[in-house]
């Protein structure tokens, strides 16, 4: 028996390299159906618009006492993209956020010895964004209806905003300059109404950005700052919500 172990053992070395050889010369299939939920050729349009408005009268909230005042914020977003390969589209995104806000008069009170009172604070800001998106789309099995969409984002904004506060000769301002730049990956799911609408809605769960300010005190003080973050989590306060048009 001695007389052939070399030999047996021979024959399991060649045997364990055959047998993963073999398997890997099998093609693997996962059993997936390609379905081509947006075909080459088309064009896709749409636009986004965020409107929000609130007024405050004597609001009390936490830390924040006796808050007078009213702000709005509107943002509108058109889309243009084409489909160059099924289920993969390129584009842009352009996009103008415009918001103020006023407060007649509010407190904040950290304990019974400090508080900070803030009377005649004003704040408008407008913003101008631009993004070029990448798409891809999968579709829910061999629904041409439901279909979820990965988009990955490079953005770049600018604008200005101005804050002042105090009256007559107690009156303080600041303007400001910014440049921000942000690289992002958001997910959506799109469902169809007809064979040209749709309804899409998308999140932010991965983006990396950089922002540079510069700021101007009563015409006469000058700084700058710079501010970089990285998202790796869902991000609620950048869903959005929006009408696409395949055409």
């Amino acid at each position: 028996m001695k007389k052939f172990r070399p030999i047996i053992w021979s024959i399991l070395a060649m045997a364990l390299f055959i047998v993963p050889q073999s398997y890997a010369q099998e093609k693997f299939a996962r059993g997936l159906q390609r379905v081509s939920f947006v075909p080459k050729g088309q064009w896709i349009t749409g636009v986004s618009v965020n409107y929000t408005q609130s007024n405050q009268d004597n609001y009390q909230f936490l830390i924040a006492e006796k808050i007078t005042g009213d702000t709005y914020s509107f943002k509108v977003s058109p889309m243009l993209m084409y489909c160059f390969a099924d289920n993969v589209a390129a584009g842009a995104k352009f996009g103008y956020r415009r918001s103020r806000a006023m407060v007649e008069n509010g407190s904040i009170i950290l304990d019974s010895s400090t508080s900070y009172d803030a009377d005649n604070l004003f704040t408008i800001s407008s913003n101008f964004y631009g993004t070029a998106c990448l798409r891809n789309y999968l579709s829910f099995g061999t629904s041409m209806r439901f279909g979820l969409f990965n988009e990955l984002q490079l953005e770049l904004s600018g604008g200005q905003s101005k804050i002042s506060n105090g009256t007559n000769e107690n009156l303080t301002g600041t303007f400001e300059r910014n440049f921000g730049l942000n690289v992002g990956l958001s997910p959506g799911l799109i469902m169809f109404l007809s064979n040209y609408s749709a309804l899409e809605v998308n999140v932010g769960v991965l983006g990396f950005g950089y922002t540079h300010t510069k700021a101007i005190t009563d015409q006469v003080s000058v700084s700058k700052r710079n501010s970089k973050h990285a998202n790796f989590k869902v991000n609620l306060f950048s869903i959005s919500f929006g009408v696409a048009f395949y055409l």
